[in-house]
């Protein structure tokens, strides 16, 4: 069936129904000392929001219904209301102009004037007795007012239709923001400025969260502000004649007592969406209800939310309480509670440590049980208060700033969602892959002179420094950290084919998800000819809608050598999250099992008694062999406690004996518009018989591995163990750095 046909459907069924609505119950009623009649409401909003043409098409089948089931003169409500939906269209026509700013009144408002005047001058000059007197008009005037206050839904439909076609419309080209309709009547603007000046709040405030409501839930409740104080909630109460439809209700909000620590694995709250509702996840799920929007929140929405309560209460035909006692009630029943893997005092060590020792740029940190996959602790930097943003109505421009990288996106967990290029720390995935295909022996040396010749024409690529180490086996490599090492890893790789480095990466969990419960996690990349491919595709395509200018997906071309040997040190277009670099080092750490990280640990009812345990999944299990997996973690090692190693300096003083630290630099370049600056990574594993731990932690813009992300995993590292405030800062000076990464 075509739109049109669609159209005229829906309009015939609409139609209908309001004549119905009208001349079997609404007829009835008597508000303000008039009937209401919503015909003419109905026939300006179809008007309003389908243009002249539907209006004037509803207001003549309308009209005539009416006609027929008062067995009125056809023809006279038909011609009104065709005059009340062709200019309702036209108006709505002018408002969809975008140079238009001005919006029009209420359709109700509007619409019922024009109905009532004109239909009242027809029957007077047709003879028709209809006395005109000051009851007459005050009958017009109370149902002008009754519509008025019905049709403030509809603008709000309007609004929300137009916002969300704007949303829907790819970023760059959604032009302005929709502007928010006027306030319909002087009456509201006033209702809104007392309140307002209670609740230290602008009308205009308050007006646009009425309209962003109602577009989601027409006729429904609106809060306004949340943790009111108990003096201002008695003073509406004892004045409710000050304050028309505004009730001050109880309900119950979310408590996040630890403000900032792990407001990202937490999460926040809020009411369900139009598009949350059409989700599987969220069937039976009514609208208006608080559901788990990030995090944990989300990922366990089903047992953390629990059922609302109800009360049904008797009004009188004017819309006021009979009784304040329910005529039925439904206990609300209380979510469940969620027990975790994490380490709180660990968890603010380390949110700490990344803030101080990263001097306020963004990053993120992630210990780990190798064994088990548990989450010790997880954070990013910057971070947000939940209670301050979620507990209370947040606009969308807020909530867009929380998004923006531009103040460092505190809604995001870069953990998990942030996805980068690693540098060094990816060189033992680099050693396995080139172990497994027989390029390199664990005993083969190679001569490092600082600088290689890479492609043809040739460039060069060189060690941090340029710094050449002469003789290096596999364990040296990884001590000093040798790009020349791993160049030619890359290119022995590419050279033998079959895409080995690529599926080492994987199977150690890089570029897939690592099965975590959280909802934020994203995939990454590790690039190889497939996805080469596929870009080259998406650039030709591009180009063609661009009149063939570049669209600068990528460069068109094939994957080469040069794109292995860079894959090969964490360089080029592979994106890796901290999270996933965790997985990997704890799958060459146990010797080949790839856990599952997980946060949630036990399901407990609300007096704290055990429901479900949690099943995270089993681990995945990769074959290393021993010989490779002894000089991967013998190189790493002496890159923590031997001379030359990278990040030597940064654990001297280390109890090493009994805490052997087994950690990576990386230190990754990187281009932010333009501008290239070093992103600073660190990853390390300490042995434990109880508590084994892997630490990842990276900063972005933060310089060599060295500099600070290794000091911010010892002093993670430190409080695991509970060495003491002494033992978690370097005994020597980091910014002496020993080696290059």
């Amino acid at each position: 069936m075509s739109r049109p046909a669609h159209l005229g459907v829906r309009l015939a069924l609409l139609a209908l129904a309001t004549v119905l609505v009208q001349t079997a119950a609404l007829s009835q009623l008597s508000l303000l000392g008039a009937t209401p009649d919503v015909a003419p409401l109905v026939v300006a909003s179809v008007g309003l929001l389908a243009g002249a043409l539907a209006g004037a098409v509803m207001g003549f089948g309308v009209g005539l219904l009416v006609d027929i089931a008062l067995l009125q003169t056809l023809g006279i409500t038909s011609l009104v209301y065709v005059i009340v939906g062709h200019w309702s269209g036209r108006i709505g026509e002018s408002v969809r102009d975008p140079q238009t700013a001005a919006l029009p009144l209420a359709a109700g408002a509007l619409g019922t004037f024009v109905a009532l005047t004109v239909f009242s001058l027809l029957q007077f000059l047709l003879g028709v007795e209809a006395p005109v007197s000051f009851e007459l008009v005050r009958q017009i005037i109370s149902t002008v007012l009754i519509n008025t206050l019905l049709a403030l839904p509809v603008h709000a439909a309007e609004w929300g239709q137009k916002a969300g076609e704007r949303q829907r419309r790819p970023k760059g080209k959604r032009g302005a923001p929709v502007p928010y309709p006027p306030i319909a009547t002087p009456e509201l603007e006033r209702l809104y400025r007392r309140l307002g000046n209670l609740l230290g709040m602008r009308p205009e405030t308050i007006h646009k969260r009425v309209i962003q409501k109602l577009a989601q839930l027409p006729y429904s409740a609106v809060p306004i502000r949340n943790d009111v104080p108990n003096s201002i909630r008695g003073y509406i109460r004892e004045r409710q004649e000050q304050f028309p439809g505004v009730s001050v209700e109880r309900v119950y909000l979310r408590q996040y007592p630890r403000d900032h620590l792990a407001a990202q694995l937490l999460g926040y709250v809020g009411e369900i969406s139009p598009d949350e509702l059409k989700q599987r996840r969220n069937r039976g799920v009514k609208q208006g209800t608080i559901i788990g929007k990030a995090g944990l929140e989300y990922q366990y929405d089903r047992y953390l939310r629990g059922r609302d309560g109800a009360k049904v209460l008797k009004v009188d035909a004017n819309g006021r309480f009979v009784s304040d006692e329910p005529v039925a009630e439904r206990e609300p029943i209380p979510g469940r509670q969620l027990r975790l893997s994490l380490d709180l005092d660990l968890q603010a060590s380390g949110q700490e440590a990344l803030r101080q020792i990263g001097g306020g740029l963004p990053g993120a940190f992630v210990a780990m049980n190798p064994r088990n996959g548990q989450i010790y602790a997880m954070g990013s930097y910057p971070s947000f208060d939940p209670e301050e943003l979620f507990v209370k109505p947040i606009s969308q421009e807020r909530f867009n700033a929380l998004t923006s990288e531009s103040v460092g996106a505190p809604l995001v967990n870069r953990a998990v969602s942030g996805t980068y290029a690693s540098g060094s720390v990816f060189k033992p995935i680099s050693a396995l892959a080139g172990l497994d295909k027989g390029v390199i022996t664990p005993e083969q040396v190679q001569n490092d002179p600082g600088c290689i010749d890479i492609g043809n024409p040739p460039v060069e690529k060189c060690n941090a420094k340029k710094t050449p180490y002469g003789a290096v086996d596999l364990r040296r490599s990884l001590t000093v950290s040798s790009d020349v090492y791993y160049y030619r890893v890359g290119l022995w790789l590419y050279s033998a084919g079959g895409q080995v480095l690529q599926k080492w990466a994987k199977k150690l969990g890089l570029g897939r998800s690592t099965g975590i419960d959280l909802p934020e996690e994203r995939r990454g990349l590790i690039p190889g000819p497939e996805w080469r491919a596929e870009m080259n595709a998406k650039e030709r395509k591009c180009r063609k809608t661009n009149k063939g200018r570049p669209c600068y997906v990528l460069d068109i071309r094939d994957y080469n050598p040069g794109d292995n040997a860079n894959l090969a040190v964490g360089q080029g277009e592979v994106q890796i999250s901290p999270l996933q670099i965790a997985t990997a080092y704890s799958a060459i750490a146990t010797g080949g099992r790839v856990p599952r990280p997980h946060l949630g640990m036990e399901i407990l009812d609300r007096n704290g008694r055990l429901v479900q345990t949690i099943d995270p999944g089993s681990s995945r299990k990769v074959k290393i062999e021993k010989s490779w997996q002894d000089a991967i973690m013998d190189g790493l090692r002496g890159a923590a406690s031997s001379d030359g190693g990278t990040s030597a300096a940064v654990f001297a003083g280390w109890p090493h004996d009994r805490l052997p630290v087994y950690g990576k630099t990386g230190t990754a370049e990187t281009h932010v518009e333009g501008v290239a600056y070093d992103q600073s990574w660190y990853a390390a594993y300490v042995p434990h018989k109880a508590k084994p731990i892997v630490v990842v932690a990276t900063v972005e813009r933060g310089g060599f591995g060295a500099e600070k992300a290794a000091p911010i995993v010892r002093r993670i590292l430190a409080k695991h163990f509970d060495l003491g405030e002494k033992l978690a800062r370097p005994a020597a000076d980091t910014s002496i750095r020993q080696a290059a990464d």
